[in-house]
């Protein structure tokens, strides 16, 4: 296969190197291109562009280069663009709002639109009227129905004072929606046939745990799988094989997952898919039937298509690509045009189109466009030992330009906790080494992804070993040479927040300054706001990780930063914002007040606007930089003589 050549693209689409390091806004505001897909006849792509702030929605033509599409300009946070027909977008944006009929209602809720690039216009998927929701759960799904490409979304329909979820047929012709059927109170997800017709149901009952799916049975619905759950939940993976099947995961006694089958046909299904962690179905465009499935093992992509001519044809694409995390980001509808991203460990993110018909390539452009090759610093997988023993891996970004020998270290732990840090481009890591840090990221016990032996390693360990790990990691490197155990610094979101405080007021003596982006403080508020979002399963799976028995634990209090606040040893900030519904914006006001009355040093930064995820490009940048003057001013890359002291660093012993 024939792959134009990367350098010669890149010169094209990046300006000429800076002298000096890329400013943070290279790294912090948003991507250049946050997604690409191809239309089902491959005659065009639409692309997600941003200026660092805005996003907007480019279409364009492949056979004439010309762009028929340039605008819905906005502070629209983006979560899906898919093509229905050639002549349709389905885009999916989402926002913070209140839903005053809804218990609990201020949520990040997701709304569809349809944009007709005929006529130019857009409309929202579903109205808001009195007895539905204007909000959608799960992204539609377009089928062929009636000869006629037709969108299916899942929306809440109220009968009597209730919500119940339903799914929707949209006309795109008309712009009209209207109801084909409406759940229980117990519906949580919706399976619809490669032909447009309902298939199955998801049931799950928050008070029994009783779980099931039904399929659909002429007028009626039979059961076709239950199960109790519990905390390791079978959960509706969707379309099979043949469209006449749906897919289920569910573990067995050993905790070990598959991929099973429930056919409509009365067929004999087929034999059980044992699964990875994190295994994702991967569809056709056509009609959402399972044509494979990819899982990330390790540090390394698996993509299986279960048709040989597909599975030669993604091992020529990433074969073309040696070296390169290459990822499948959409197909036409008969797979000959496939977009992909390709993740450069020199040159950083980019997406291309593969034409397999020519057997030709082309890029579409970078990522992050305002980053050149010399701006993009090493990121090497890592692997050492907790102290006890346990094997653990990571990342290790290293600064541009400087030795690997005593380097002022950034630890950077993950969000979840059940989350992992994966391979290629990582803008937050990549921003802070680039003003002179190294930057450690810890797949500590607890991470998901990696084995269910390390994720129930962090059972009963949250602030305890999942805290160790990191400071283990920093004496790995300091023992190595690599790191200076004097210069460290730990920054982290979510549940990286919480472990960047518990750095300061638990795992003490390690680090020299702590940030904390949107982190946990109270375990006991944050287990009751959880618990009155998702029920009693949600208490359950939290009070797991922390190794307590109930809100009522005082081990809840021994490991919450804002009750140990009066034990922090370094400086601290602390960023949040407003529109946090994950963790909310009281979490930091918590510990800010117990740092304040304890008088300890600290800052806080509440953003306006600002979500979980960092999904604005303002609030991004101004996260990104007030760290690095933060981390900056307590840590200087270039002195260490500069700064609070740390004399030695404790051992875990336990």
């Amino acid at each position: 296969m024939r792959i134009v050549a990367r350098l010669a693209a890149l010169v094209l689409i990046l300006v000429a190197a800076p002298a000096l390091a890329a400013p943070l806004s290279a790294y912090g505001k948003l991507p250049s291109i946050e997604r690409a897909v191809i239309s089902p006849s491959g005659h065009a792509v639409a692309v997600v562009v941003t200026n660092g702030e805005q996003r907007h929605i480019v279409v364009k033509d492949l056979a004439s280069n010309a762009v028929t599409l340039n605008g819905f300009v906005g502070d629209h946070k983006i979560r899906s663009v898919q093509w229905a027909g050639d002549r349709h977008l389905i885009v999916v944006s989402s926002a913070t709002q209140t839903a005053f009929n809804i218990q609990n209602g201020r949520r990040e809720w997701m709304f569809g639109s349809v944009i007709d690039l005929q006529t130019k216009k857009m409309w929202p998927l579903i109205k808001a009227t009195e007895t539905s929701m204007g909000a959608i759960f799960d992204l539609p799904i377009v089928r062929t129905y009636k000869g006629e490409p037709a969108v299916y979304a899942q929306g809440v329909v109220f009968q009597g004072g209730r919500g119940y979820l339903s799914l929707f047929r949209i006309d795109l012709d008309s712009g009209k929606s209207r109801v084909i059927v409406t759940g229980s109170e117990e519906t949580v997800d919706w399976v619809v046939d490669a032909e447009g017709q309902p298939l199955a149901q998801e049931l799950f009952h928050r008070g029994t745990g009783a779980w099931s799916i039904k399929l659909r049975s002429g007028m009626a619905w039979r059961e076709a799988a239950s199960a109790k759950a519990g905390l390791n939940s079978p959960y509706l993976v969707g379309l099979g094989r043949d469209g006449a099947s749906v897919i289920y995961a569910a573990p067995d006694e050993d905790r070990d997952w598959s991929w099973h089958e429930l056919r409509i046909d009365g067929a004999k299904p087929a034999e059980p898919i044992a699964t990875l962690d994190d295994q994702s179905p991967i569809r056709a465009a056509a009609d959402g039937r399972l044509i494979g499935h990819h899982v990330l093992a390790g540090d390394e992509d698996r993509y299986v298509f279960f048709d040989p001519v597909d599975e030669r044809a993604w091992k020529a694409i990433v074969n073309a690509y040696p070296g390169e995390r290459v990822s499948l980001a959409s197909w036409s509808d008969d797979r000959k045009k496939i977009v992909v991203l390709v993740d450069s460990r020199t040159d950083g993110p980019a997406y291309a189109i593969v034409d397999l018909n020519t057997r030709n390539a082309k890029w579409l452009g970078g990522e992050y466009q305002g980053l050149q090759p010399a701006d993009i610093a090493s990121r090497e997988p890592i692997r050492f030992k907790a102290a006890d023993g346990l094997p653990l891996t990571g990342y290790l970004t290293l600064p541009r330009g400087k030795p690997a020998k005593s380097l002022p270290l950034i630890v950077f732990p993950h969000g979840g906790p059940a989350a992992r840090d994966t391979p290629g481009f990582d803008w937050w890591a990549q921003g802070m080494a680039s003003r002179g840090y190294a930057v450690l990221q810890v797949n500590f016990r607890g991470s998901d992804g990696l084995g269910g032996r390390l994720l129930e390693a962090g059972h009963g360990e949250w602030g305890r070993k999942m805290q160790t790990d990191l400071s283990d990691g920093v004496r790995h490197f300091a023992a190595a040479g690599t790191i200076d155990p004097k210069r460290v610094c730990i920054v982290g979101a979510s549940y990286g927040g919480y472990a960047a405080l518990a750095g300061a007021t638990i795992d003490q003596g390690v680090y020299r300054c702590a940030v904390s982006v949107a982190g946990v403080t109270d375990l006991r508020r944050q287990v009751s706001y959880s618990a009155s979002r998702g029920g009693g399963m949600t208490q359950r799976y939290w009070n797991r990780f922390m190794g307590a028995e109930g809100r009522n634990d005082e081990v809840l209090d021994r490991y919450s930063p804002a009750k140990q606040a009066a034990k922090a040893d370094i400086p601290i900030l602390l960023i949040h914002g407003k529109d946090d519904t994950v963790v909310p914006l009281e979490q930091s006001r918590v510990m800010s007040e117990a740092l304040t009355k304890a008088g300890k040093p600290h800052e806080l930064i509440i953003q306006k606007g600002a979500d979980h995820w960092l999904s604005r490009g303002d609030t991004r940048l101004q996260t990104l930089e007030a760290t690095m003057a933060f981390v900056e001013k307590h840590n200087p890359p270039n002195d260490p003589a500069q700064g609070s002291c740390v004399a030695h660093l404790p051992h875990y012993i336990g």
